[in-house]
């Protein structure tokens, strides 16, 4: 299965659910309690994630995509500070606020980057605490793609079967994260995604996978779901369709720090993915995809758009090399991401001389990245003539892309790069030869936004060319 970045931007989405505040205390255990046998934690940092629902939210707008929030929240600072937090990340947060109860709020105490103890506030709301909740999500379904429903038993989520009857009313996937021993008021949602854990509560143990499938296609049957993820840890995840066969993604994690937030990450990929045009199972892939880089990380933690698109790069073993022009696009977008300056240069490099690879090494001195597009066969023979070139244009990418100077290799049809400079946008432009910055092909477009432009000499005097005479000449 080939990993490709959706369009995240065009996707938009509601979520609703349990939100709440996650705080964490880090600081030094160097000492037993003379009080109890418990560590003394010298608290010297503290912060405040949004946790539950919040996080769901919150991923799902650190990958591009327009988020709305819907939930409880207490009359409090703490529920101001969850609002002001989801806000500065671009999620629209509406929520309702309860005069009684306060907004849930989990502590972490960490040393080392390990979980001491964790301490819940939180009084459950009940259903005169939700009156309105359901307008609001009438209010706000029509102009989204995909309903998340992020259930952590707090709640919030009261009207489970209203709001996914309200889904399928606008035509749009429900996608659920479960909580309980009873999965019936789940029925009707398009996808639901409990954990290895979670499911067993409610078709009890499976001794191996045949039946581990064979339980989940029965519960898909009888909630007359479309699909099931079943999250399994160390195990990684199956998708359960009663049309396809079961797809199991193994886990991806090289290293584990922290579990706390792997679901939130699981559905909000996998939601996005789908609001983004994905299929179900290249959205569960990239899904699974992303819980093993989030499960690196400590707390709760969002994956930003970036992040999975370097990782969709790695995993195509494509940080380098040749590429096609819709590879590099990705590539360059995820390089900009990180600051990288990228260079650009062009040109048939039909029979690569010294003068070119010093040309090339010392383009690469110009930024982070160095890109050589080069033209493609019918490209060089419309430019130099008939007999050219002497080396096809596999030959001659899969020697660019082996010299350590270039990072990225690419052909184009056309007789100039000025396309692939314009979907680039490359902070320097360079050009080796005999050339003025003035006869530079599309210089004046890389200034109009700022870039450079440089010329810069083949070493040694080398010349393709004279290569080429001299060569007619032996053969004579």
């Amino acid at each position: 299965m080939k990993l490709e970045m959706p369009s995240f931007q065009d996707a938009r989405l509601l979520v609703i659910g349990d939100v709440m505040l996650d705080r964490y205390w880090h600081g030094a255990a160097s000492r037993v309690s003379p009080e109890a046998p418990v560590p003394v934690v010298r608290v010297g940092h503290e912060e405040n994630r949004p946790g539950g629902a919040g996080n769901v939210a919150l991923n799902i707008a650190a990958l591009g995509s327009a988020t709305r929030l819907i939930g409880i929240v207490g009359n409090d600072e703490t529920g101001q500070e969850l609002h002001s937090r989801l806000s500065a990340a671009g999620v629209y947060c509406d929520f309702l606020q309860s005069a009684e109860k306060p907004t849930i709020t989990k502590l972490r105490v960490i040393s080392q980057h390990q979980q001491l103890i964790r301490l819940d506030f939180e009084q459950p709301f009940a259903q005169p605490d939700v009156a309105g909740l359901f307008e609001k999500a009438k209010a706000l379904i029509d102009d989204s793609q995909v309903l998340v429903l992020s259930d952590y038993a707090k709640g919030a989520l009261q009207d489970i079967p209203e709001l996914i009857e309200l889904g399928r009313s606008r035509g749009i996937p429900i996608i659920a994260d479960p909580k309980g021993s009873n999965f019936e008021k789940y029925r009707g949602a398009t996808l639901i995604t409990p954990n290895l854990t979670e499911f067993e509560e409610v078709v009890g143990v499976s001794q191996n996978e045949e039946e581990l499938v064979n339980k989940g296609l029965k519960l898909v049957s009888d909630l007359n779901l479309e699909a099931m993820l079943i999250t399994r840890g160390e195990h990684g995840m199956t998708l359960i369709r009663p049309d396809s066969p079961e797809l199991h993604l193994p886990a991806r994690a090289q290293e584990v720090f922290d579990v706390t937030g792997a679901g939130d990450t699981v559905i909000s990929v996998l939601a996005a993915s789908m609001a983004a045009g994905d299929n179900l199972a290249d959205a569960t892939a990239l899904a699974n995809l992303a819980a093993g880089l989030v499960v690196g990380k400590l707390g709760t933690a969002a994956i930003s758009g970036p992040e999975l698109r370097r990782a969709i790069l790695a995993e195509q073993n494509s940080g380098r090399g040749v590429m096609t022009s819709e590879q590099l696009i990705f590539a360059v977008q995820d390089a900009k991401a990180h600051g990288e300056k990228i260079v650009f240069t062009n040109g048939c490099f039909d029979i690569i001389h010294a003068g070119h690879v010093g040309y090339l090494a010392e383009a690469k001195e110009l930024g982070d990245r160095l890109i050589v597009a080069i033209n493609n066969d019918d490209s060089v023979q419309r430019v130099k003539g008939p007999g050219r070139p002497i080396n096809p244009v596999e030959r001659r990418m899969a020697v660019l892309a082996g010299l350590e100077a270039v990072d990225w290799v690419v052909s184009f049809s056309e007789d100039t790069p000025e396309q692939l400079l314009q979907q680039l946008q490359p902070e320097v432009l360079v050009k080796g030869g005999d050339y003025t910055l003035e006869q530079v092909v599309g210089g004046e477009y890389v200034q109009s936004y700022g870039g450079e432009v440089k010329a810069l000499e083949f070493l040694d005097n080398c010349s393709t060319s004279a290569i080429v005479e001299k060569m007619k000449e032996v053969g004579e």
